[in-house]
């Protein structure tokens, strides 16, 4: 059994290069904490299907043991976000472990006296609310979004949620001065920004495996 999950299935960890921006870039802070957008501990890729990445990703659950497509958390279902505590398992209500970006960790850890006493009850809430967002999703429906020129669409779109969020919220909260300056330099560096990275999540996304894999 061990030996054909072993054929079957590469296995992805902290170790991994993209897990490990995860944990140590700083930016993605707002992803973990303000959308709550979750990197399972533990994802498995297919190694022996043809199909692009994005469709051969699964995320195991340890409570239960049930093997997940991974598209079960995606946005495209409106379960890719709002994962605060961990990724929910529709098959047994419990809770996927999930990687903790560095910066989050100290963030929460600084700010714990003020959050920390509601906690439990803020998990509590937060659980009681996941079945229903499982209900209908299927993602077998769900279209590769980085194919052909979707890329360039949710990459401006990161992009553009990036320049607002960097440009004028941040200013806001650490006490700096917003200048028509800031804002006009900052509006190409966001566009390429986006475009990098929507192009690089379609090259990462829709890879296949080589004959030789």
């Amino acid at each position: 059994m061990q030996q054909d999950f072993c054929e079957k299935y590469k296995v992805y960890t902290w170790k991994n290069g993209m897990y490990l921006h995860w944990i140590l870039n700083p930016g993605l802070v707002i992803n973990e904490l303000i959308l709550g957008q979750r990197v399972p501990k533990i994802t498995l890729q297919d190694k022996t299907s043809d199909l692009p990445r994005f469709e051969r990703n699964f995320i195991p659950c340890p409570h239960c043991e049930k093997i997940h497509d991974s598209r079960t958390w995606s946005p495209q279902l409106g379960t890719g976000f709002k994962n605060w505590f961990g990724l929910y398992c529709p098959n047994c209500g419990e809770v996927i472990p999930c990687l903790l970006n560095i910066f989050s960790f100290i963030l929460l850890a600084i700010t714990f006296p003020i959050w920390g006493w509601f906690k439990k009850n803020l998990k509590s809430a937060w659980l009681k609310k996941q079945p229903q967002r499982f209900e209908n999703s299927d993602f077998k429906t769900i279209k590769n979004p980085f194919r052909n020129k979707g890329w360039i669409k949710l990459g401006l779109g990161w992009g553009s949620f990036m320049f607002i969020f960097m440009t004028f919220i941040f200013p806001l909260i650490s006490g700096s001065k917003i200048t028509m300056l800031s804002v006009i330099v900052a509006i190409p560096i966001w566009i390429i920004a986006g475009l990098l990275f929507g192009y690089a999540m379609k090259k990462i996304l829709n890879k296949k495996l080589s004959k030789s894999s």
